[in-house]
């Protein structure tokens, strides 16, 4: 390998890198038309830079990587392997990996000019909706995406998970823009949520407390011509600002929830299974119950409108084998399922618990823990490490 800047200026260094990042790195840094040192340049910079702990990468099977970086910067990121107790090999495995989640491919960006819109649902309650919603969105934005969390349950659990006010009743709200009643910019109402690790792309719609009346005011109003596209008409202004439009739906079959589903639907030339359902369920036969009444509604309104709704996928919610047949068997069925397929078996640990008790974001008060990868892994921000 010929060094293409002059003598002095770079050195060649040689390292190991898993052959899956080093395609990956391989073939991000063409799409990008970035050189390959460059990026890896930055990668170690960035990873020196940022002394936040990372999740560890398996390294097992790590071919022999070599390119060409600035004098000195390869001692430099040695030294620095050394202060954090971790091998050169899984240094520079944490650079690449944290480069490419932060430099996403062209081809995961919204080629329509339409956000993602992750709908999260189930009729059942106690599910762990709002813990899924605001996981992903936390690890959407996380990877480099604007990201807009949506309370859309009137009960504010999101909302009061996060720290943040519910909106008072009469007052403008989302629900007031979905009943042609807003007397403002929805913009003026979200809220950022702070951290470094979200580098202010995520905000949330708080909850409205009129929420509680919604399918009411809709069904009841007679400016509104067609309900199902009220949650759509409302939200539409503010699609241009985001790449990821998450809705935390509340446990209901209602005419609200019409609204949700027809709002992830799959629009005319967007790709399939980029927007859609997300369905948290439990390891219990009353969640298997729940999820056939949601598909019945899905499929109603699928076939009534003459759209197409696509399942993203389920997530198995504070699974515990511990409780026996019935946790075990649950699992294996929803497995059995296929298509939607299950993203994730999340168990019921504590750190959701804690991060909820300190109204902090998952991913902001335990980014390394089981639970904080899981929500990465749902929404495709890393690959699950084998």
């Amino acid at each position: 390998m010929a060094s293409p800047y002059p003598d002095g200026d770079r050195e060649k260094v040689a390292s190991k890198l898993p052959s899956t990042l080093r395609q990956e790195l391989k073939v991000r840094a063409a799409e990008l038309g970035i050189d390959i040192q460059d990026a890896v340049t930055t990668a170690i910079t960035d990873w020196q830079a940022d002394d936040r702990p990372l999740a560890a990468i398996d390294t097992a099977g790590a071919d022999s990587f070599s390119t060409w970086l600035p004098a000195g910067l390869y001692e430099s990121f040695k030294n620095t392997c050394t202060d954090r107790g971790v091998s050169y090999t899984q240094g520079l495995a944490q650079s690449v990996r944290r480069w490419l989640d932060a430099n996403l491919s062209p081809a995961a960006q919204p080629a329509t000019g339409i956000p993602e819109r992750k709908i999260v649902c189930n009729q059942k309650g106690g599910v762990g909706k709002t813990a899924v919603a605001a996981g992903i969105a936390q690890a959407y934005a996380e990877a480099g995406k604007r990201v807009l969390l949506v309370d859309y349950d009137p009960q504010g659990h999101l909302s009061d998970q996060l720290g943040i006010e519910p909106i008072p009743p009469g007052h403008d709200s989302l629900v007031a823009h979905m009943c042609a009643e807003g007397r403002g910019d929805l913009r003026d109402l979200l809220v950022a949520i702070e951290g470094e690790r979200f580098g202010k792309r995520l905000h949330v719609l708080p909850a409205c407390f009129d929420g509680f009346l919604l399918d009411a005011k809709i069904a009841t109003n007679t400016r509104i011509r067609r309900r199902e596209t009220t949650l759509e008409r409302a939200l539409e202004p503010l699609e241009a600002d985001f790449d990821v439009i998450v809705v935390d739906c509340p446990p209901s079959l209602g005419i609200a929830m019409d609204a949700a589903i027809y709002y992830g639907r799959r629009r005319d030339n967007e790709p399939g299974k980029r927007s859609g359902t997300l369905v948290p369920v439990l390891a219990e036969d009353s969640s298997a119950t729940a999820y056939s009444m949601l598909v019945d509604q899905i499929e109603s309104l699928t076939e009534d409108l003459e759209i197409d709704v696509d399942y993203l996928g389920l997530v198995v919610n504070l699974y515990d084998g511990r409780r026996g047949y019935v946790a075990t068997s649950s699992l294996s069925g929803w497995k059995a399922i296929g298509d939607p397929p299950v993203l994730a078996v999340i168990g019921d640990l504590k750190e959701q618990r804690e991060a909820v008790r300190k109204r902090s974001p998952l991913l902001d008060y335990a980014p390394l823990s089981d639970q904080a990868e899981a929500m990465r892994q749902i929404a495709g921000t890393r690959r699950e490490q084998s």
